[in-house]
C-alpha cells in the first residue's frame, strides 16, 4: 500500500526510485494461482476522439512497452468535463475489454481517507494531533525503542513516528487467504526494533495508519469502515467506493483483473481475489479513478475538513529525493508544467493507482493492473499522470 513513494502493503510511496519489498500491500499474494502467458496486445479506447491523445498514448505505452495487462485513467478538467481512457485487456485469459472506469483496489490511497477521518475528529475536539498515542491506546504500543508515550498522532499521520512497517514482514503466499485483525498487524510490527526515534526522520510505515485506525475506533466507539462510510463516502457521493467486509475477497462491480509477479522475473499470476485485511486502515479500500478524483477534489476544496485541519494536512515534509513531500495522509508532487498536484497513490498486489488534483481544479487518476517491477514502468505511470494534468 504505498503512497506515492513506494510499497505494496508497501505503501504507495516510492522514494527516489528505491522500492521496498512489497507487502502485498496488504496483499500481494500468491498461492496456487494460474500462471499466465504473453500479454495480449493493447486495445485502447477513450470516450473522446478516435485519435489517441497524450493520455491515451501514455496508457498504450504502459501496456505495449511495460507489460501491464491493462491501464485505466480518468481525467477531469478545470471546467469539470471528465474523460475516461482504457488500454489493454481486462482479463488475460478471456481477452475481455477493460471496463471503463472499472473498480480497482486502491491500496494506500486508503491512508488519505483514514487521515481525513482523524482530522475531522480533531476538528470536533475528540483527538489532538499533539497528543501521544498512549492518550487513546494506553499501554498498547511498546517494543524495542518503541513507546506510545513518546509518539504523537501527528507523527503517525506524517510517517515520522519511527515505527517499523509490519508490511515488509508479510509474505505474498501467506496472506492471500488469511484474515488479519488490526491488532495482529500491530503485534507483528512491535516484534521489531524501531526504525528511528519519534520525530527524527520521515519513514513510510503502514503501522502508523493501523494505529490511526485503532484510535478512530477507540474515540468513536464505531468500526473504522462505518466512520469512513458515514463521514466521507456517503457525504460526497462516492458511489463506487467501499471498504470490503471481513472475508470479502471479490470486487463487487465491473473491474479489470489484477495480476502480480514476485519475484520480478516470474510469470504474472491473477491476484484479483484476495483477503485485503492486511491493508486495513492503510490500504483496504476499493474504488474507481473517477471516485478518487471526486474525493481529492472535494478534499482540496474544503468540503471534508475545516480550513485549519486542511492546512495541517497540507503541511508537508520531504519524502525521498524525487520532489515528493508528505503531509498528513496527503502528498504533493511537482508537475512538469509547473506547480504541484496533491494526492496519495497506492499499491496492492494486482493494482497500482497514482494521481491527484491541482490547486486550480484539474484532477487525474491512473490505474494499472500489475505493480511495476522496474523503474522505467514506474516512471511511465507517473508520466501518464503528469500528461493528464499538464495537457
Amino acid at each position: 500500500m504505498r503512497a506515492q513513494t513506494g510499497q505494496s502493503l508497501r505503501s504507495s510511496t516510492r522514494q527516489g526510485g528505491r522500492r521496498r519489498r512489497a507487502v502485498p500491500a496488504a496483499v500481494a499474494v500468491a498461492i496456487g494461482v494460474m500462471t499466465l502467458g504473453a500479454l495480449a496486445p493493447p486495445a485502447a479506447s477513450a470516450d473522446a476522439a478516435a485519435r489517441p491523445d497524450a493520455v491515451q498514448q501514455a496508457l498504450n505505452t504502459l501496456v505495449r512497452d511495460d507489460g501491464m495487462p491493462a491501464a485505466l485513467a480518468s481525467v477531469q478538467g478545470r471546467n469539470g468535463r471528465t474523460r475516461s481512457y482504457t488500454a489493454g485487456v481486462g482479463d488475460l485469459t478471456t481477452g475481455s475489454k477493460v471496463p471503463r472506469d472499472g473498480q480497482v483496489r486502491i491500496g494506500s490511497n486508503t491512508k488519505a481517507f483514514t487521515a481525513v477521518v482523524v482530522l475531522q475528529l480533531v476538528g470536533e475536539g475528540k483527538i489532538d494531533l499533539k497528543a501521544f498515542v498512549d492518550t487513546y491506546l494506553p499501554g498498547l504500543v511498546r517494543g524495542k525503542g518503541i513507546d506510545g508515550r513518546r509518539i504523537t498522532v501527528r507523527q503517525l499521520l506524517q510517517h515520522t513516528s519511527g515505527l517499523p512497517d509490519y508490511g515488509i514482514h508479510l509474505d505474498d503466499d501467506e496472506i492471500r487467504n488469511r484474515y488479519f485483525e488490526p491488532r495482529e498487524l500491530l503485534d507483528l510490527a512491535l516484534k521489531h526494533q524501531a526504525d528511528a526515534a519519534p520525530g527524527e526522520t520521515w519513514g513510510y510505515s503502514n503501522t502508523n495508519y493501523v494505529l490511526a485506525g485503532l484510535i478512530v475506533q477507540k474515540v468513536t466507539g464505531r468500526p473504522l469502515a462505518e466512520e469512513m462510510d458515514r463521514r466521507i463516502i456517503k457525504r460526497i457521493g462516492l458511489r463506487h467506493t467501499y471498504f470490503p467486509t471481513p472475508g470479502e475477497m471479490t470486487i463487487r462491480e465491473p473491474h479489470p483483473h489484477g495480476y502480480h509477479r514476485n519475484p520480478a522475473n516470474t510469470p504474472l499470476r491473477d491476484f484479483t481475489e484476495m483477503d485485503p485485511s492486511a491493508g486495513w486502515a492503510a490500504g483496504q479500500l476499493i474504488s474507481t479513478n473517477s471516485d478518487l478524483n471526486r474525493f481529492f477534489t472535494a478534499l482540496l476544496a474544503g468540503r471534508l475538513l475545516p480550513a485549519a485541519q486542511l492546512a495541517e494536512m497540507r503541511t508537508t515534509v520531504p519524502a525521498g529525493t524525487s520532489g515528493l513531500r508528505y503531509g498528513l495522509g496527503l502528498t504533493s508532487r511537482p508537475l512538469s508544467c509547473g506547480g504541484v498536484y496533491w494526492g496519495h497513490g497506492g499499491d496492492i498486489a494486482g493494482y497500482e493507482t497514482r494521481g491527484g488534483v491541482t490547486d486550480d481544479g484539474r484532477a487525474a487518476n491512473v490505474a494499472v493492473t500489475s505493480i511495476p517491477t522496474d523503474e522505467a514502468a514506474t516512471q511511465h505511470v507517473k508520466d501518464a499522470v503528469d500528461r493528464a494534468l499538464c495537457g
